[in-house]
């Protein structure tokens, strides 16, 4: 699967750098605003992952890791990440901030007025714990092995199969680990087939949504643990921005 165009520009590359990597001044320099929203790819991995049952010598797959952050929080908790994206420079990204810790890049202030910034790895963190490849989310290599977290941020309504992408969990969750899975269910026919939507339709005069089907799918072989709800913002430039709220559920694996 080739990444749909966007993820692979310059612009997507600034915006999600400053997403995963941006301080409080430059993604959200007003003093009012959804400051809450702030640090998701961190708050997806210290709200959601349960460390009481993390076993020794954890290992951890970030499915859509994009530019990386999520990959490096779990390397705070598991001795072994890896993270998989479509995108090619996104993959490219994440490996220059594995190698050398920080990378400098430019984010939108005003139409072609940018600001210089510096994404940086935070300290602490043992970036060797951590592998980034080109990937396909719907058809992992065989050889990948199974995992005791696997997260999914941001990555089913992205899919042009996500059942194809939920079938395939099971094997690749080890019993009692766990599955983190958040989506602001933005269900859109650019990426996804109606046919293929989780939820954001009618079946028999009955409004389906994407809690429904996670069930349908998942609960045969996970428990549901919890559900809540995790805002995020990205920013577009200065003066426009995504506010969205996330559904995130934790799944066990029987």
């Amino acid at each position: 699967m080739s990444a749909p165009g966007f993820y692979e520009t310059e612009q997507a590359v600034a915006e999600y750098l400053l997403f995963h990597y941006g301080t409080r001044e430059q993604t959200l320099p007003w003093a009012f605003g959804p400051a809450d929203a702030l640090d998701y790819p961190r708050r997806c991995i210290s709200e959601c992952l349960d460390l009481e049952h993390l076993p020794a010598q954890a290992r951890a797959l970030d499915l859509g890791c994009a530019v990386g952050r999520s990959a490096f929080e779990l390397a705070r908790h598991c001795t072994s990440v890896i993270g998989i994206d479509a995108s090619t420079r996104f993959i490219a990204v994440a490996r220059q901030l594995q190698t050398h810790g920080s990378m400098t890049y430019a984010y939108a202030e005003e139409g072609r007025l940018t600001s210089p910034a510096t994404a940086q790895v935070p300290p602490g963190i043992d970036r060797q714990r951590v592998h980034f490849e080109h990937g396909d989310a719907q058809a992992l290599r065989a050889d990948l092995g199974a995992f005791d977290v696997v997260l999914l941020a941001n990555l089913v309504d992205r899919l042009p199969d996500p059942r194809r992408c939920l079938a395939a969990l099971p094997a690749r969750v080890r019993p009692g680990g766990q599955v983190i899975l958040t989506t602001p269910c933005t269900w859109l026919e650019h990426y996804t087939s109606p046919t293929q939507w989780l939820g954001g339709y009618h079946q028999d005069e009955r409004p389906v949504r994407t809690l429904e089907t996670l069930r349908t799918l998942l609960e045969p072989h996970f428990t549901l643990a919890r559900t809540l709800d995790l805002p995020f913002l990205l920013r577009e430039h200065a003066r426009k921005y995504q506010w969205s709220v996330a559904l995130a559920t934790v799944w066990i694996r029987r």
